[in-house]
């Protein structure tokens, strides 16, 4: 991408952050892999380095622990590296009924999808500003666009992260720093195995990589958020612009309730 050299993908060793990973290499960026698995992270940066001739650093953290963007942070101050887009996309779910599912899970769901998203903006940000020269890619969800019972938690982390990239864009845009919000419909990842929904027949949902890609292009085109796919940006679009609020949330309701 023009002008940003290093990008630093969160969630890297699979789904759309693989894809992330595995697209920018291929149009010449350097880049820091974060996401628990080291294993893969290092076959994955050793297999992206020797395809593209690109520099590949990884990062094995566990970004839902309080602290881990410090920790992240610190590493790449150690090795010298400057971010030029930071990619946060790790980020987890789970269906069912919020006085029921697991509330050490649902904390770390908030760290991570949201605590997390906003302390590696921080800690990255500045120095972007100060080179007048970044961008920062949130992946946030089409769930964002409306509540969702069974989803409660995590579809409130997601609007959280929509509204704060968006919010973010219109303040340092014209520092040379752009910001977007990914919105992606159901993308065919194993983030579903984790949230326990449509386990099976995945064959309708969207492939990683045409969201990456759809989303890298938003992204040059400056736009503040953006969902991939007609139909799940009419669908957004319907449920926050269109319908009644309660008739909204009771569709969502019925269609999470049984995954």
């Amino acid at each position: 991408m023009e002008g940003l050299k290093t990008a630093l993908v969160t969630g890297a060793s699979r789904g759309i952050g693989e894809s992330f990973a595995r697209q920018l290499a291929a149009q010449g960026m350097d880049l820091i892999l974060v996401a628990r698995a080291e294993d893969r992270l290092q076959e994955l940066a050793a297999e992206l380095s020797a395809a593209h001739g690109v520099g590949a650093h990884v990062v094995a953290c566990d970004l839902s622990v309080a602290g881990a963007a410090n920790q992240v942070w610190a590493e790449t101050e150690r090795l010298g590296l400057e971010v030029d887009l930071l990619v946060n996309n790790a980020g987890v779910g789970r269906q069912g009924p919020f006085a029921e599912l697991d509330h050490d899970f649902q904390a770390a769901m908030v760290r991570l999808n949201v605590d997390t998203v906003v302390e590696m903006t921080r800690l990255y940000l500045p120095a972007m500003r100060a080179r007048r020269r970044g961008g920062i890619i949130n992946v946030a969800s089409n769930a964002a666009f409306q509540p969702v019972p069974y989803l409660a938690v995590y579809a409130a982390s997601k609007a959280f992260v929509l509204h704060f990239s968006e919010a973010l864009a219109e303040e340092v845009g014209p520092d040379g720093v752009w910001v977007m919000a990914l919105c992606p419909g159901p993308t065919d990842t194993s983030f579903w195995n984790v949230a326990g929904l449509w386990q099976e027949q995945r064959g309708w949902m969207t492939p990683p990589e045409k969201v990456v890609s759809s989303g890298l292009r938003a992204f040059r085109r400056r736009r503040a958020f953006f969902v991939p796919g007609l139909v799940w940006a009419i669908l957004a679009f319907a449920a926050s612009r269109l319908g009644p609020r309660w008739l909204v949330r009771r569709i969502a309701g019925r269609f999470f309730r049984f995954g």
